[in-house]
């Protein structure tokens, strides 16, 4: 593991300053959507709990290190007063005499918000003098903000270096999902990976087909694979330019002794609409003037099959056109046999994304997986084995 969580560090009477992740809708100056401050109350709780004081570090938006209006944090301040049930305090910076005086002053069950670090065009470039001045503001670093660790800024990198450095609660439980699915998993190991193109997930696939035992491919990329291995896909998304790295992806997963479930039967349509008429045909028979928009039912049983033989699974992306009825189909079918084999204690599934979430929540599948990461960018480079920076730097 490497890095220390909250139960590591001496946190009482500590200024804590907490990276987290509020980058949440807002509309008229009010939160619409509240969930990403839900996610990091347990770290705030446990830090007052153990007579502690959080500083909250965040950024909001891309303000290019101008100050927008818009773009303060303190207008979330109501918003995370109602979540923590205590004040929470506002400084006008995240660096300089008025956070410092704010960050001295801060008393006991009291929470400081400070201002948009991204209002310092440092902050982006991973500047060491302003991760020193947000260091001069508390004893402690923790990071809880596992969305924004794939990103080497002063408030995730830097500063981690210069303060006793801890994960917080929820970059605790995505590191602790991520290690049981790739790290050291229960094997068989399987992987869904869906989504449009071939081309934004080459470093994934190359990652995983050593790593996973079977890999499934869905959604628009699957059509690739089948023109890769010579076959029609009529008015389909496919990527024709992408087949000799699709038949490279192929190869290389025989032998690496990964197997590659591709659709056995399509369900085609003339029209990219939602109810269009649609017909169930074997994969190799998509007509001319159709397209692929899901994995028909034999491709369903395939991977039901598969998950059933499996101890592991990992899920990003969906297996059709899952924002369409019915091409939601395969997917939710997936997903719920997914769900239902982790709530009976035979997987541990964990799944990322953004489309991956909409689709999970769709399909009513999502509250029975073991782990959803709502952090985009960082799970995939985490799939893609790539090394997080604001990972790394709480490795001691």
């Amino acid at each position: 593991m490497g890095w220390k969580t909250l139960d590591d560090m001496e946190l009482n009477r500590k200024r804590v300053l907490v990276r987290v992740d509020i980058n949440v809708p807002v509309a008229n100056g009010v939160v619409t959507d509240d969930t990403r401050i839900q996610r990091i109350m347990p770290t705030v709780r446990d830090i007052l709990a153990a007579n502690g004081k959080p500083i909250l570090l965040a950024h909001f938006g891309r303000p290019k290190g101008e100050r927008v209006a818009e773009m303060s944090l303190r207008q979330l301040v109501p918003a995370l007063e109602t979540a923590f049930g205590t004040p929470v305090r506002f400084a006008d910076d995240c660096v300089g005499a008025e956070a410092e005086a704010a960050a001295a002053s801060l008393g006991a069950g009291e929470v400081l918000l400070l201002e948009n670090t991204r209002f310092h065009t440092e902050e982006t470039k991973n500047s060491v003098p302003l991760a020193q001045g947000m260091a001069k503001l508390g004893d402690v670093y923790c990071n809880d903000a596992f969305s924004a660790a794939h990103r080497a800024h002063s408030s995730t990198e830097a500063l981690a270096r210069l303060l006793p450095a801890c994960a917080g609660r929820l970059m605790q439980q995505e590191l602790s999902a991520l290690e049981a699915a790739l790290g050291a998993p229960n094997r068989p190991v399987t992987a869904v990976v869906g989504g449009a193109k071939v081309s934004t997930k080459l470093d994934l696939l190359g990652n995983l087909i050593e790593k996973v035992d079977y890999l499934v491919i869905g959604g628009g990329m699957a059509n690739t694979f089948l023109v890769a291995k010579g076959i029609d896909v009529g008015k389909s998304l496919a990527e024709h330019a992408m087949t000799d790295t699709a038949a490279e992806i192929l190869n290389k997963a025989e032998s690496t002794g990964c197997t590659i479930i591709l659709p056995r039967d399509i369900v085609v349509a003339e029209a990219f609409e939602a109810n269009a008429p649609h017909q169930v045909l074997p994969a190799d028979q998509c007509p001319a003037d159709a397209m692929i928009l899901d994995a028909g039912p034999e491709s369903v049983a395939a991977v039901s099959e598969v998950l059933e033989n499996s101890q592991t699974l990992i899920w990003n992306g969906p297996l059709g056109a899952f924002e369409l009825t019915p091409f939601d189909a395969a997917t939710n079918a997936a997903a719920l046999k997914a769900a239902e084999l982790t709530r009976d204690g035979k997987l541990t599934s964990v799944a990322g994304g953004g489309d991956t979430v909409a689709a999970l929540n769709a399909s009513g599948a999502a509250a029975d997986f073991s782990y959803i990461s709502t952090a985009g960018g960082a799970f995939l480079e985490w799939m893609e084995g790539k090394a997080l920076p604001g990972v790394a730097a709480l490795v001691r």
